[in-house]
């Protein structure tokens, strides 16, 4: 884009944060999309509208996009090129080296009769997978009568039966959160046996196209590499974890006092009691935080730090008639100060009949380098959450919890927006797991830092300021029971592993039995099967440890990159220049490795870990003066 036109968009769209007085009455342009209710619009849909297979509102329209999807998936267009006289350019030649795996992980490089049966097994496979992710989220069934009749109320009843449909984990009823936990987790045999089938046939495909397990075949490309590599990073981090022991001693002693009659700390009281010692300690309660955080205000904040950081801005646009698939849609536009419009976001944050409650960011296109036009295809995606709407008395509040899974999911948008690749099969997002989530987990610390925060987190009514000890507390809150909650992913972390190596010969209870209690402090609860639940084997699958990974990495750059000075702008540049630019077209260790200056070991990756556990005590004389 041209000079002129760059700075039209600037001028066109600029709308910088405006301070707050004692009553809060203007907002500039993004504050004012987010806080104001949306107008409805006559044509709200039409038949060129995107996103159908997750947010059309007809939901056969939504079941029709899901088989579309499985079919194409079952679709195999191999490609072959074996031709060594011809010349790449690094960046082509990797994304060449991405491509055949792909190919070869599918097969291309077997016979005609094995080839055959990678792709039977493929297909195999999209079913199974589809199978045992809609089993996992069923509810299960047990009779009115088996519960107590108190009880009731809290679950979706059928005749003569309720329905258990999650675990009721923050539920302060030690009953009510053991029923959930025994009866949602009780075993479903057909979805144990779809389970194991599916294990068996990712091993038998891993095999066949010349791995050794499919863990191994799943971590070709990543920054953990092999098995070997990833069971060396649970391992150690398991054992750094000093502080674990304490933290379920001190859940015991509050049970304790909580429940005396039935005082044993049991798997299903971690969630609830973990929560009860942060507000505890640090008098954290959501609705005192949340009149600061009006989603007006965190848009705003977003804004001002990636105007900071990279010289962007978030502009409100409005979408033609057709263009979304809500009423309550919002459309930005990302434009940069210099370069123009970089792509869209479509930001579709309200809650919804028959919307998916989780956060969550999806590529609707990728950007990439258009020869035939000679531009730049602009990225777009859609950043999906379930905030309350607003009312007609107040904006939508986010609690600090929803301020920070904002934040993050606006990570992944970023990685996009800010990717500039020749290949959108690269681009943003589409690279290696486990450093997918490190740019949106790095954004969690731009979220709990006290500079960051000061600069949006305003009272709605007052316009007072969110005092900065509320912020620090806030921060130190999580660490409370932190190293129990790690512990908790490194046995996830290591489940997902064993299940993905080599055959155990044991079930999938025993092993998860096993593993329990090799990594985690709470014992296994007879007749439940978990890993029923554990969706993530899916679209993780032995790639789990991806989480404690790139939050590792996450706080490698964050302490040496931004602790000093969050809002730094050479830094934020080197940070785009190094990490966000590449998208999957450069190794993720080399982008890693050019943003610290310097190639990180696991035991830095373990030392990065353990060390966002340990307590700061400044908090506690703050919180004394104060």
């Amino acid at each position: 884009m041209s000079p002129s036109k760059s700075l039209l968009y600037c001028l066109r769209y600029r709308g910088l944060w405006t301070s707050f007085h004692k009553n809060v009455t203007t907002w500039s342009p993004v504050g004012a999309a987010f806080n104001a209710k949306p107008h409805k619009r006559l044509e709200v849909f039409e038949k060129n509208a995107d996103f159908v297979k997750v947010a059309h509102p007809d939901p056969v329209y939504r079941e029709a996009a899901e088989k579309t999807c499985i079919e194409i998936g079952t679709v195999c267009n191999f490609t072959y090129f074996k031709n060594n006289h011809i010349f790449l350019s690094c960046l082509c030649r990797k994304v060449a080296e991405l491509f055949l795996f792909d190919f070869e992980i599918s097969g291309i490089h077997l016979d005609e009769k094995l080839r055959k049966e990678a792709v039977a097994l493929h297909v195999k496979l999209l079913d199974l997978n589809n199978e045992f992710l809609v089993g996992s989220h069923m509810p299960n069934r047990i009779a009115r009568s088996a519960i107590p009749e108190h009880l009731h109320l809290h679950f979706a009843s059928t005749g003569s039966f309720v329905e258990v449909g999650g675990l009721h984990a923050d539920s302060p009823d030690d009953l009510l959160r053991e029923i959930a936990y025994r009866i949602y987790l009780y075993p479903n045999t057909d979805l144990m046996e779809c389970l194991e089938e599916l294990l068996r046939c990712r091993y038998k495909l891993a095999t066949l196209v010349g791995y050794e397990s499919y863990a191994h075949r799943a971590l070709k490309g990543t920054m953990a590499a092999t098995p070997g590599s990833v069971s060396d990073f649970y391992l150690v981090s398991s054992s750094q974890c000093h502080r674990t022991a304490n933290d379920f001693r001190m859940m015991s002693d509050m049970k304790k006092k909580l429940n005396p009659r039935h005082s044993e700390l049991m798997p299903w009281d971690h969630p609830f009691l973990s929560g009860v010692l942060r507000a505890e300690r640090f008098n954290i309660e959501p609705s005192l935080y949340s009149p600061y955080f009006s989603l007006g205000a965190c848009m705003e904040g977003l804004n001002i730090l990636f105007s900071q950081l990279f010289g962007v801005s978030l502009m409100s646009e409005h979408p033609s008639a057709g263009e979304v698939w809500s009423d309550d849609v919002r459309k930005l536009a990302v434009v940069h100060e210099t370069e123009g419009l970089l792509g869209y976001i479509y930001c579709d944050f309200f809650h919804r009949r028959d919307k998916p409650h989780q956060d969550c960011h999806f590529t609707i296109r990728g950007g990439r380098w258009c020869q035939e036009t000679e531009q730049y295809q602009l990225p777009v995606v859609v950043l999906m959450l379930s905030l309350p709407h607003p009312t007609r008395n107040a904006p939508t509040l986010l609690s600090p919890g929803m301020m920070e899974n904002l934040f993050h999911e606006m990570g992944h948008a970023m990685h996009s927006m800010l990717g500039r690749t020749r290949y959108q099969h690269v681009t943003g997002t589409r690279c290696a797991t486990d450093f997918a989530e490190v740019p949106s987990i790095l954004m969690e610390y731009f979220a709990a830092d006290y500079r960051v925060v000061s600069q949006f987190a305003r009272h709605y009514e007052t316009g007072q300021p969110l005092p900065e000890s509320m912020v620090t507390r806030l921060c130190e809150s999580k660490k409370v029971c932190g190293a129990a909650d790690t512990q908790l992913q490194i046995f996830y972390a290591a489940l997902d592993q064993i299940y993905h190596g080599k055959p155990q010969n044991h079930s999938t209870t025993e092993i998860l039995q096993e593993m329990q209690q090799k990594f985690y402090g709470l014992p296994y609860t007879p007749n439940t099967a978990w890993q029923l639940r554990f969706s993530h084997l899916i679209g993780y699958g032995a790639k789990y440890y991806s989480y404690l990974m790139s939050r590792a990495v996450a706080s490698m750059v964050w302490k040496q990159c931004f602790i000093q000075d969050p809002l730094n702008r050479d830094m934020g540049e080197r940070y785009r220049r190094e990490m966000l630019t590449h998208g999957g077209a450069k190794e993720p260790m080399l982008m890693v490795e050019g943003m610290l200056q310097r190639r990180p070991t696991i035991e830095d990756f373990v030392e990065a870990l353990v060390s966002e556990l340990q307590p700061n005590f400044e908090t506690f004389i703050m919180d004394s003066e104060t």
